[in-house]
């Protein structure tokens, strides 16, 4: 698909992430579908109420991972636009992260791109996620902080 890419979007925003008007944008009169995937904060995390999460980036890499993925998605699916949009810095309870929209001419490319988009994100992109709760923070994937002592001691 020549200069399929051009109309593709990659971005690392600081602001809310408007995802009706960027699910607005992706379609286009060639495509019969569209995907779109909105990842969010949600209130808990491993068993703890979250309080929110902040998001740090090795900005220019990451961006550089995004358009590779962009890159890849084009080679492998028959796809006609991409949006990867990952916000960074402080999120509340129910905002959104990270943002992907996908148009095809048939569901199933614009579902498996989609798909592909968000696990290869998480798998290469340098964007790290810390969690805040109530008796402290820990990064995603790492190791969660000792149990606070009043819940060690019910434990005994």
């Amino acid at each position: 698909m020549l200069n399929a890419a051009e109309n593709d979007l990659f971005a690392l925003v600081h602001e809310p992430i408007d995802t009706a008007a960027l699910a607005r944008e992706i379609r286009a009169d060639r495509d019969g579908a569209s995907v779109t995937f909105d990842g969010f904060v949600r209130n808990e995390s491993h068993g703890r109420r979250t309080l929110y999460l902040e998001y740090e980036a090795y900005e220019p890499m990451a961006l550089a991972k995004m358009r590779e993925i962009g890159q890849s998605i084009h080679e492998k699916f028959p796809i006609h636009r991409l949006t990867i949009v990952h916000r960074l810095g402080h999120l509340e309870i129910g905002e959104t992260s990270v943002f992907i929209a996908v148009s095809a001419p048939h569901r199933r490319a614009a579902f498996d791109a989609c798909r592909y988009a968000i696990d290869t994100l998480k798998r290469i992109v340098p964007i790290w996620k810390k969690e805040f709760f109530n008796d402290g923070a820990v990064w995603a994937e790492g190791e969660l902080p000792p149990a606070p002592p009043s819940a060690s001691k019910s434990a005994s």
